[in-house]
């Protein structure tokens, strides 16, 4: 597209700044250890590190319960109206409805989907990757965006869903270029709180995209509905919103609007950062904790063998990250009242505590629920896990509804 071409020329435009953000760490740097950072690079505080001693740093029970089998390779979630759910299937480039009563509806044949299943490629890592539905949309038609694997690039789509009909129309491509490869795909989208929609790229295997200001790749990037570059970007030319990533699989936002992301490491350590417009989080050379001028620190840190995080979800009072090599789900607690975290006054963060450890496999994504409960799709059929079976009868992957109790 005309528009796509000259957003990527307006890349060239684009200028780093030198943001330094410097917080306490536990151990010595680059050490393949975990780790949290409190206070929240944000407050004013002290910048000692956390020992969960805090009393707001509680713990927390998780009891989950299958709703729904047999899905494969599912990768996006996002919410519909009456508890129900679009998932995208990585490989077979498909979309589906799924109930709370367990029942999948996938799409039925029409112009959209087999639009969106022709552009599709899957390629290792890629195929067809995040969804985001528009929370303004009253139903029964709603605008989805997309993010797929093609011959040639990552692109984001953008399409109409007639719940009604269950068909899929008016397939757009409003914005491509975005480097692929078979693996670091990035590929998780959301709508932010301020309207505008936010894509999560990977460097496609070459690192020095995720510092180059003429690539897509290694970013964050924030556009309109019809893939321009939002206003407000820190280059008003540019998608670019941060840069300096891996491989960025989970986005989201806490009740001051302040912004979450979820960041594959490579060998060493897993990455939970607080994004902020213009920054720099360092990759490829940095990886978790570095304090070095010019790039961003991580506020919560793991061994990749204890994470490799892909989607978040952020609640009242915690950040809840989907591990897949780790095989469970991590809780970052938020720290101070609700009051307090509304008002963007959060103390820090508390320790990270995992949950459902081994119990499901690999978690692939994860989604606040309106009760408080959380969503979870499990990511066993990827190729990298065991898909768990019952009398013979392969399960997985599975949707789960997670219920989270405060720890006795």
């Amino acid at each position: 597209m005309d528009t796509d071409a000259g957003v990527r020329r307006h890349l060239l435009t684009w200028v780093t700044p030198a943001i330094v953000l410097v917080v306490g760490v536990s151990g010595c740097s680059g050490a393949a250890e975990p780790g949290v950072a409190s206070p929240s690079p944000t407050a004013s505080a002290s910048t000692t590190a956390s020992s969960g001693t805090d009393p707001s740093d509680g713990g927390v029970t998780a009891e989950a319960e299958v709703v729904a089998e047999e899905l494969p390779v599912p990768w996006g979630i996002a919410p519909l109206p009456g508890e129900r759910f679009l998932v995208t299937m990585r490989d077979d480039a498909t979309l589906a409805v799924v109930h709370p009563n367990g029942d999948v509806q996938p799409l039925e044949d029409s112009d959209g989907v087999r639009e969106v299943a022709d552009q599709t490629v899957p390629n290792g890592e890629g195929g067809l990757l995040g969804v985001a539905v528009d929370p303004e949309d009253a139903g029964p038609v709603f605008t989805v965006f997309l993010y797929r694997t093609g011959a040639e690039d990552n692109a984001v789509l953008r399409a109409e869903l007639d719940l009604d009909g269950m068909t899929l129309g008016g397939v757009t491509t409003i914005l491509d270029g975005i480097p692929s490869a078979s693996n670091h795909d990035g590929g998780r989208i959301a709508l932010g709180p301020d309207g505008y929609l936010y894509v999560a790229t990977g460097d496609a295997g070459n690192p020095a995209n995720a510092q180059d200001p003429d690539s897509l790749g290694g970013k964050i990037l924030r556009i309109t509905p019809d893939g321009e570059p939002a206003p407000g970007n820190p280059d008003p030319g540019s998608p670019m919103w941060s840069l300096g990533h891996r491989n960025v699989q989970g986005l989201g936002w806490d009740a001051s609007g302040r912004m979450f992301a979820s960041e594959f490491g490579q060998n060493e350590l897993d990455e939970l950062n607080v994004i902020e417009a213009g920054a720099n989080y360092g990759w490829p050379e940095v990886e978790g904790p570095g304090e070095q001028e010019g790039f961003v620190d991580p506020v919560a840190w793991w061994p990749t063998s204890e994470a490799s995080p892909s989607g978040i979800a952020v609640t009242e009072d915690a950040v809840y990250l989907a591990a897949l090599r780790g095989a469970r789900l991590w809780r970052v607690p938020l720290l101070g009242t609700a009051e307090q975290i509304e008002a963007g006054e959060s103390p820090g963060f508390g320790e990270p505590q995992a949950l459902l450890e081994s119990e499901f496999g690999r978690l692939r994504a994860v989604q606040a629920g309106a009760d408080g409960e959380l969503w979870v799709l499990t990511g066993n059929t990827d190729g990298r896990g065991e898909p768990a079976t019952e009398d013979g009868r392969v399960v997985d992957d599975r949707l789960l509804r997670v219920t989270v109790t405060t720890a006795e």
